[in-house]
């Protein structure tokens, strides 16, 4: 009966208890220093009671996403309605943005993710993903002008103020970068522009979380339309094959760090100084590392053993550190002023054609390639439709399917620069 204690997060109930309140009750003081030691100490302790209440409340713990949607959903109220401590706000800025740890973690999800798929299984399906990817792009625009449609909005509004800035990869890698598009190419002010297109890539972003929620929900209802985290069908398009099982040991844990890494700097290396843009178009630094991960695995360039220890940082991340991401993401991430300033009856439900019409357009492709219809409407339609990096965390957290944040990434950031490049053209007709 002495394993069988009461736990949070791995740790007797009252250990954890008893170093939270000395946290929270210093946080409260403000004598927490914003350093990292210091982060680690607050966002562990909120994402851990959030996390742990999400994942004990009735329906919300099956149907709304949980731990991790309800620390990003508190976090991001209590910052808005200013109820949260000031340094505790300036310490989740610190570890989101000054000490970049959104950047770690989601270059571990991506690398273990993509070095750890069977190379076989990762050159068939990105031959078929990025089509996906279009798919929902072009079913995002269909239903995006049947809304706008209803209410009077022409189809040249709709692609560019609603359908681009939702489905453009998030808002530095996307809305940032295609306001100054708008602005080279029909020479107008960006300024309006781009604050219309944050707003309603806020509230797409929600409405992209809750159809994932959904769509977890019909994965559970009907359980031959998912592969609860697995994009490829067995036996269809592309053969699904298990990968050699490895343990990786201490050593190869932490060479799989320093490849996490090395990979990274090496994507920020292209994307600042030797190919920063393609056809004009600005190539992100993910992508690169997207591209050079794929590559590396593709090539068999990594010994296996070094691949099951990246991977092994990846599934540490996936499980133990999202509640904690979750955190930073609701703290510094979501405006609220910014979502509920747009919320009219016509923006709302245009948003939500547009967010839909990427399901179904990605679902329905996924299926006739021989992609699950559910996972491959998460990533090719959801994933592009939310706040890029942080949305992925958002989507696939509520989706209860981390293990696709792989996929994810191609659809913010390669996805992402496709939509760019797609604006380029059709900002012509303004």
């Amino acid at each position: 009966m002495g394993n069988n204690k009461f736990k949070l997060y791995g740790m007797e109930w009252y250990l954890f208890a008893f170093f939270a309140v000395v946290i929270l009750a210093s946080a409260f003081m403000g004598i927490i220093p914003n350093q990292l030691i210091g982060a680690v100490a607050v966002m562990f302790t909120l994402g851990i009671i959030l996390g742990e209440v999400g994942e004990r409340i009735p329906i919300w713990n099956k149907y709304c996403g949980g731990g991790a949607i309800l620390a990003f959903l508190v976090c991001g109220f209590l910052t808005f309605k200013g109820v949260m401590p000031e340094s505790v706000v300036e310490i989740s800025k610190g570890w989101m943005n000054d000490y970049s740890f959104l950047n770690m973690f989601i270059a571990f999800l991506v690398v273990g993710s993509l070095l750890g798929l069977d190379r076989n299984v990762l050159i068939k399906s990105s031959a078929l993903y990025l089509p996906a990817i279009l798919a929902g792009l072009v079913g995002a625009a269909l239903l995006g002008i049947l809304g706008g449609l209803i209410f009077g909005k022409s189809p040249v509004e709709i692609l560019t103020a609603y359908v681009l800035p939702i489905m453009g990869g998030g808002a530095g890698a996307g809305a940032v970068p295609m306001a100054q598009v708008y602005t080279d190419v029909t020479g107008q002010d960006s300024g309006g522009y781009l604050s219309f297109a944050l707003a309603i890539l806020a509230v797409g972003n929600i409405v992209s979380v809750a159809f994932a929620v959904i769509l977890n929900l019909v994965g559970e209802l009907v359980p031959k339309m998912t592969g609860k985290g697995e994009l490829v069908r067995s036996g269809k398009a592309i053969e699904v094959k298990k990968a050699e099982e490895v343990k990786p040991t201490m050593d190869d844990v932490a060479a799989g760090i320093f490849l996490t890494s090395g990979f990274f700097i090496l994507a920020q290396l292209v994307a600042k100084k030797i190919l920063p843009s393609v056809f004009g178009v600005a190539i992100p630094n993910f992508a690169y590392l997207i591209i050079f991960a794929a590559l590396a695995n593709v090539f068999n360039l990594i010994p296996a053993n070094l691949r099951a220890g990246a991977q092994r940082c990846q599934q540490f991340c996936a499980s133990k550190m999202i509640w904690i991401q979750m955190v930073g993401c609701g703290i510094t991430l979501i405006d609220f002023n910014e979502m509920l300033g747009v919320l009219s009856v016509p923006n709302l439900l245009i948003t939500v054609l547009i967010v839909l019409g990427s399901v179904l357009g990605a679902g329905a492709f996924g299926m006739l390639v021989g992609f699950f219809p559910v996972e491959s409407a998460i990533t090719a339609g959801l994933c592009m439709a939310n706040m890029g990096g942080a949305g992925d965390l958002a989507v696939l957290g509520a989706a209860k399917r981390m293990d696709l944040m792989s996929y994810a990434q191609i659809s913010s950031r390669i996805g992402g620069a496709m939509v760019l490049l797609i604006g380029s053209f059709i900002f012509q007709f303004l």
